[in-house]
């Protein structure tokens, strides 16, 4: 499974049917795009989401990085990203044949939502399979990128 974590100050989140039609907003947090792979394990999933729920990437009061979402209770919002799964290793056309089949993409990224919850934090989260609108106002930047392959590697 892969992530994109990006500390927010903002982030809205529309669905793009006929009109957008408005699903959420996070005031202070994060945003994290969920890319599954066909795979992944319910480890890799445990892997992330502790990751994520304890990554200290926000200031404390000296204005270091020490701090959790978690922490600081701010919000996160999730969005089911499949392209992040994409490989550019040949050509120029991503392929996109390691990513999940689109039951097992959405049973993983529902999984994830719960499990952030279940961590206690409040979460917003993106509609698997639809086209939607992200407005976020970034913080820092602070961008990371998660593989749970990392953890096959240590």
């Amino acid at each position: 499974m892969k992530a994109l974590i990006q500390r927010v100050k903002k982030v809205s989140l529309s669905v793009k049917e006929r009109e957008a039609r408005f699903i959420g907003q996070v005031s202070q947090g994060l945003l994290v795009f969920i890319g599954v792979e066909e795979s992944d394990s319910l480890d890799d999933l445990d892997f992330l989401v502790d990751k994520i729920v304890n990554l200290r990437i926000f200031e404390d009061d000296q204005g270091k990085m020490n701090l959790s979402i978690k922490d600081k209770n701010f919000e996160i919002m999730c969005i089911p990203n499949f392209t992040l799964a994409a490989s550019v290793r040949k050509g120029r056309r991503p392929s996109f044949d390691k990513a999940a089949v689109p039951q097992k993409g959405r049973e993983f990224f529902d999984l994830f939502c719960s499990k952030i919850k279940e961590a206690g934090l409040s979460s917003v989260e993106g509609v698997f399979g639809a086209e939607m609108i992200i407005e976020a106002v970034s913080y820092g930047p602070v961008n990371i990128i998660l593989d749970s392959n990392i953890r096959r590697q240590c």
